[in-house]
C-alpha cells in the first residue's frame, strides 16, 4: 500500500516537472536560451518537492514505552515429579521406587498485563 502511494506521488510530480519545463520551453522558443531555462526550472521544481517532504517528516527517537497486553492463551512447557512405588513383578523380581521426570504442554490463560518494550527510532510524517 505504501508502495503505491510513493509511486502514485513520484508519477504526480514527474508529470508536474514535466508540465513545467514544457511550458517555460514552449514560451521562450523562439530565443537561444530556451533549452538552459527549462532544465534550471525542472531542477528547481524537484528541490522544492524535496524540502517540503522533510517539511512534513520529523524523526523520533527511539524509546522505552509501557504497552498494554490482553488476555490470551498460552501454550506452556509443564514440569512434574511423579513418584513410582516399588513393587513385585508378576515373576517375583522387586523393583525399586523411583521419582520420573515428566515434561508435557499445557494450556494456560495469561490475563491482560502491562509490558515494557522498547520502540525503535522512527520517520513520523504527516499527510499532505
Amino acid at each position: 500500500m505504501a508502495t503505491f502511494v510513493r509511486v502514485r506521488r513520484l508519477v504526480a510530480g514527474a508529470a508536474a516537472s514535466g508540465l513545467l519545463a514544457g511550458g517555460v520551453a514552449f514560451g521562450l522558443s523562439g530565443t537561444a536560451t530556451a533549452a538552459p531555462a527549462a532544465s534550471s526550472v525542472a531542477t528547481t521544481v524537484v528541490t522544492g518537492d524535496h524540502r517540503d517532504h522533510h517539511d512534513r517528516c520529523e524523526w523520533k527517537q527511539g524509546h522505552w514505552q509501557n504497552k498494554w497486553i490482553k488476555g490470551h492463551w498460552e501454550k506452556k512447557e509443564v514440569h512434574q515429579k511423579s513418584w513410582h512405588r516399588a513393587y513385585n513383578d508378576d515373576h517375583g523380581k522387586w523393583h525399586q521406587g523411583s521419582w520420573d521426570q515428566g515434561d508435557h504442554y499445557k494450556w494456560v490463560y495469561v490475563p491482560g498485563h502491562w509490558e515494557h518494550v522498547w520502540v525503535k527510532g522512527h520517520w513520523d510524517c504527516r499527510p499532505w
